[in-house]
This record gives structure tokens, sequence and C-alpha cells, in this order.
């Protein structure tokens, strides 16, 4: 009696388990169209591409189409490569410490972006010194940084190398 109570008690919990999981959702979550490969990025863009587009019967019978915007077409994935001629930012801010410390860099054969990049990966090391940080935490957030930047190029020296240069050089000149 005790086996079929239990196997009793067992079906019924999972039916009603069952039962409780379906009533949970009406299925909004399926797709009720087919995805393209452009993306959008206006809300009308978004509602049009899921919804279809209202058709009107000319005198030939024929549904009449509305033209593709540009919203609809595809946007490129990648943004475009900063050119190695641009022109670094405003350096009539920078001090001579901040000057020293990108002649520094540049001399070593790091030339950033920007100058607030090379200094804010050289605050860091300063502010990491200070606190007796490692090496190696030191070594993560400059290598990390350093390949960032859009203008660091891996075929001319590992971001590692890069990493070390930062923090050597923030160290001989920047942190003094």
């Amino acid at each position: 009696m005790h086996r079929t109570r239990g196997k009793v008690i067992g079906v019924v919990v999972g039916i009603a388990a069952t039962g409780l999981l379906a009533a949970c959702g009406n299925n909004d979550s399926t797709v009720s169209s087919t995805p393209t490969m452009s993306h959008t990025t206006t809300a009308a863009a978004t509602t049009s591409a899921s919804t279809p587009a209202p058709t009107s019967a000319g005198a030939t019978g024929q549904p009449s189409q509305t033209p593709e915007t540009p919203a609809d077409t595809a946007t490129p994935e990648r943004p475009q490569p900063v050119p190695t001629n641009a022109a670094p930012g405003d350096t009539s801010k920078l001090t001579d410490k901040d000057k020293k410390f990108l002649d520094a860099l540049k001399a070593a054969g790091i030339t950033p972006s920007s100058p607030d990049i090379a200094l804010s990966i050289g605050t860091y090391v300063c502010q990491g010194v200070a606190a007796n940080a490692s090496d190696q935490d030191l070594m993560t957030f400059a290598t990390a940084m350093a390949g960032s930047d859009p203008s660091f190029d891996p075929a001319k020296m590992p971001v590692e190398q890069a990493g070390k240069i930062y923090i050597d050089t923030a160290k001989s000149t920047y942190c003094q």
C-alpha cells in the first residue's frame, strides 16, 4: 500500500509541475519573422522589420512596395581604423612631466593615438607603485590598456612588450 501511494503522489506532483510550467508563459518569445543581416538603429526601422508593411492595391491589382530606407541597409560592424598620421589631441595643456613621459614612450617605439591614453596608463602605474602593487598587477592593466589603444599594432611588437615599456617608462619618468 505504501508503494502505491508514493507512486500516485509522484505522478500527481509531476502532472501538477508540468501544468504549472506550461501555464507560466504564453509563448511570446518565439520569432515571428525571418532574421535579417542588417542592423537597425531606430525604433521605426525595428518595427518595420518585424511587421509587414501595409500594401495598397493599385489599378493593376498588384500591391505596391515601400522603398528601403537607409536605416534598413547594413552598417559596418567595425569602425574604420585611425589613420597613423592623425594629429594628436591638444597638447597645450600638458605639463612638462607629461611631455617628457610621452617623448620617452615615442623613443621606445610607442606612439599612442591620444595622449590621454598614455597618461592614464602612466597615472595608474604611479598609483600602483605608491600603493605597493605587484608588478604582475601593474602588467595586467598596462598590457590591457596598451592593447586597447587604436594605434597599437601587434605586428610591430607583442602587447606584453608594450605593457612593459609603459611600466618602465612611467617608473623612470612619470612617477618622479
